[in-house]
Order: C-alpha cells, then sequence, then structure tokens
C-alpha cells in the first residue's frame, strides 16, 4: 500500500498524524494545542490559531496556563468547550508535575517545603493558605488547605488547623500561604498569624516548625529569618 504525505492530509488533521507516525515528542507547542482544539476558524489553520495564541504570551507555556477561559474566548475559532480544553489541559500537565514532586516526604530544609507547595499555590491570583503536618521524622503525613481567599487576603481558623493536627497525631506543623501580587515580604497580619499559631500549638504541644510565603518562583521562610 503507498504511503500518503503528509501534506496530502488536511491542514487540521496534520499535527494528528504527525503524532501517531513519529510520537508525541516530535509535535511542536502549537502543534499539541492544535490537536486539543480540533480545527482553526475560517482565516486560520489549528496550529496558525495555536501560534497566535501562543505569541500572546511570548510562548511561556507558565503564562499561557494563567489564562482564563474568558481571555481564551477573545481569540477568533475558540469558544467555551475549545478554552476548557485547553484550561484542562494545562491543569492537567500541573498536577503531573505535583505528582512527581511527592515524593519529597521528609522535610529537611524550607527548600523541601516550598517544593511541596509550590505547584498547588505558586501561581494561583487568589490567596490560599495550607498546613503540612509532620511526624517526629519530620516526615509529612499529610498536606492541607485551610482557607482559600481573595486578591490579597484570606481568613485562617486557628482551631481547624490544630484540629487536623490533633486526629492525625502531628507533632509538628509547617503553614504556609502565596502572596499574588509576586512581593515576598511578610506582613504586620502574616507576622501577628504567625505569632498566635505558634502560642496555640505551645498549648497543645504541637510545634510551629515554619511558616512560608511562596510566589511562583521564590518563597520567604520565617524560621530561616529567624523571626518565628
Amino acid at each position: 500500500m503507498k504511503n500518503i504525505s503528509i501534506k496530502s492530509w488536511a491542514l487540521d488533521d496534520r499535527p494528528r498524524k504527525k503524532l501517531m507516525l513519529n510520537g508525541k515528542s516530535t509535535l511542536s507547542n502549537a502543534e499539541l494545542i492544535a490537536i486539543l482544539i480540533g480545527a482553526g476558524n475560517r482565516q486560520e489553520t489549528a496550529v496558525e490559531l495555536s501560534k497566535r495564541i501562543l505569541l500572546s504570551v511570548d510562548n511561556d507555556l507558565n503564562s499561557l496556563s494563567k489564562l482564563s477561559i474568558e481571555a481564551l474566548m477573545k481569540f477568533k475559532g475558540i469558544g467555551e468547550a475549545k478554552a476548557i480544553s485547553i484550561v484542562s489541559a494545562l491543569e492537567f500537565g500541573k498536577r503531573k508535575q505535583f505528582t512527581e514532586k511527592k515524593e519529597i516526604l521528609k522535610i529537611h530544609s524550607s527548600k523541601d517545603v516550598f517544593n511541596i507547595v509550590q505547584p498547588l499555590i505558586g501561581d494561583i491570583q487568589h490567596e490560599e493558605f495550607w498546613a503540612l503536618y509532620l511526624n517526629n521524622s519530620n516526615k509529612v503525613l499529610e498536606k492541607f488547605q485551610l482557607s482559600k481567599g481573595g486578591f490579597t487576603a484570606t481568613l485562617v481558623d486557628i482551631r481547624l488547623l490544630y484540629k487536623r493536627a490533633l486526629e492525625l497525631s502531628a507533632v509538628g506543623v509547617i503553614v504556609c500561604h502565596n502572596h499574588p501580587s509576586g512581593k515576598l515580604k511578610p506582613s504586620s497580619s502574616d507576622i501577628e498569624l504567625t505569632e498566635k499559631i505558634k502560642k496555640a500549638g505551645v498549648t497543645l504541644n504541637i510545634k510551629l516548625l515554619d511558616h512560608l510565603i511562596v510566589t511562583e518562583k521564590a518563597y520567604f521562610s520565617f524560621a530561616d529569618e529567624i523571626i518565628l
């Protein structure tokens, strides 16, 4: 049987055929997105449309993952279903990255904490407050979301924080929250909250080991800065 040239396939079908014949690693980012959206518009193929979307974020997949469904729908040819497909695929990739980092089960330093929580809260646009519960060998028993807030603040129930610690028989806790603004300097309310959490833990004989403020690429450790 005579092989059919890629050039003879419909333009929007070429990335799929290329993947089947040559493997996934041979596809460009634009071709992978083209497979997700299936078809372009009357003026552009799926690949051309995908290239334009990537160009809008300087070909940075991390920036692309931050685009909302509404932002993606502003591109001609991207409806709600296609936008959802792109957002879902990028979120799946993010979760895969988190799964790969799950092997860090024992905390040796603040960097280990950052590696665990950065995929969770490092690049989101609202504040979230998480706790890591540790046993007496500094192994992580659980990652627990305490609260989810707005762009500049989130409320934390200290009773809930330690209720879960008691349920897990944890002997140590590390709390973390993100700053969507990208600023690492702790606010006065951050410092006050840290002190309240620390004092509550003393009563229960559960030690607050650290408090990390996390951004996309960096972090601030209260323990490292000796203000805990």
